[in-house]
């Protein structure tokens, strides 16, 4: 992507340079600690400050980390032609930040712009030093966390219809490319694949979107909602295109959990928080179509989703709560497999009596475990596991009554 970025026609051989020189400094606080120091001393012997020449101090760095006004000192001096120029590269619709390479720190209102420390994201950090990039660790700039399990495909109990849709997605993540590139598809086709699952919480959509990534040797990151939906008018957009840009051609799949707080119906226009919320919804429906990967949102309900937006998927899969058969098997397949029961058939069985999805399930055994580890033994109580089931009915706010079977 560097390369492509520094050879791109479009720039002019002036903006090349000065792209290319910008990268060596963000860079060079990570390859020499005292680079910026040994500049400063050599102009001011004697000690003093420079504030044309910017920096600040990092919390355990004791060098100088450079700022925008670093950047303007280096590549443009007094030249107020020059700076305006270099200025232009570090804004946020300039191509090195819009494509997550470096950014400038925000700052609070009042403060200059350019005084703001120049960022070198670490996957790229880690791209030119070690020759590899890393994965994103959590951050306001990328709002997600990679998901994996442990868990394998015969761990999860799913209705065979759903298995037959999943299958589908695993199909387009496997040959979507040999589809674009060695049948020429790509100028028919719109980039990537939008699926939408939705049912109750506990159902297995999270999983099936971990899975889905550990048998395609895709990393799937799930985002967080919470962090990237914000108060504050045009600042989800924002959040939402840096994550993006830092997914952008990276092969991953994306996991927006409980995706209805964020993609829900539209809502009418009474004010202007509403105004922009729908311009936000817009820019997402937008921007999650031309995404060239796969995105997975997920929901309880199918209903909360914006009717617009559920045209733009090319999949919507139903996760029904699990029947009578399917409890009893994610019961077997959850217990672990070298404990005992008092009586094994009346265990599982009774798991089928009540409707509990499979996190519950999963809870329910948990707790049982705990128990039969406290009591020194390997052996389930069936009182535990009864135990159990009346914790997460009553979570519910339901009334627990015992059932026979």
């Amino acid at each position: 992507m560097i390369e492509k970025r520094l050879s791109n026609d479009t720039l002019n051989i002036e903006d090349k340079q000065l792209e290319s020189v910008l990268l060596s400094i963000a860079l060079a606080p990570h390859i020499n600690p005292n680079f910026f120091i040994s500049i400063i001393q050599k102009h001011m012997p004697q000690g003093g400050e420079m504030p044309e020449f910017g920096g600040v101090k990092g919390k355990n760095h004791r060098g100088i980390l450079p700022t925008g006004e670093t950047v303007l000192f280096i590549l443009a001096g007094n030249d107020q032609k020059k700076r305006n120029q270099v200025a232009a590269l570090l804004k946020d619709d300039a191509p090195l930040v819009k494509e997550g390479i470096l950014y400038l720190e925000h700052l609070p209102e009042g403060e200059p712009l350019m005084s703001g420390k120049l960022v070198m994201t670490q996957e790229y950090v880690d791209y030119f030093l070690f020759g590899e990039k890393s994965k994103p660790k959590f951050s306001p700039q990328f709002p997600a966390k990679e998901i994996t399990t442990e868990l394998s495909w015969d761990d999860l109990v799913l209705a065979e219809n759903v298995r037959e849709q999943i299958e589908e997605l695993r199909i387009w993540v496997e040959q979507n490319t040999r589809l674009m590139t060695e049948w020429n598809m790509a100028k028919k086709l719109k980039p990537g694949y939008r699926a939408l699952f939705h049912g109750a919480s506990g159902t297995g959509k999270t999983l099936t979107a971990t899975l889905l990534g550990k048998y395609t040797k895709k990393p799937v990151f799930r985002v967080d909602l919470s962090t990237v939906v914000s108060k504050y008018i045009g600042e989800t957009e924002k959040n939402l295109e840096r994550l993006f840009q830092k997914a952008k051609s990276r092969d991953w799949i994306l996991f927006f959990d409980e995706a209805d707080a964020l993609f829900g119906k539209r809502t009418g226009v009474k004010d202007a928080h509403d105004r922009f919320a729908n311009q936000e919804v817009s820019y997402l429906l937008q921007r999650v179509e031309d995404f060239d990967g796969l995105v997975i949102l997920s929901s309880n309900f199918k209903s909360n989703i914006d009717d617009a937006f559920l045209r733009r998927f090319n999949a919507i899969i139903k996760f029904p709560f699990p029947n009578r058969e399917e409890r009893r098997a994610i019961a077997e397949k959850g217990f672990p497999s070298h404990v005992h029961f008092e009586d094994k058939k009346q265990t599982l069985n009774v798991f089928s009596n009540y409707e509990l999805s499979g996190g519950s399930i999963m809870n329910v055994i948990h707790y049982a475990c705990l128990q039969s580890l406290a009591k020194n033994t390997n052996i389930i109580d069936h009182l535990d596991v009864i135990k159990g089931i009346k914790r997460e009915i009553e979570k519910e706010g339901k009334v627990f009554s015992l059932r026979a079977g």
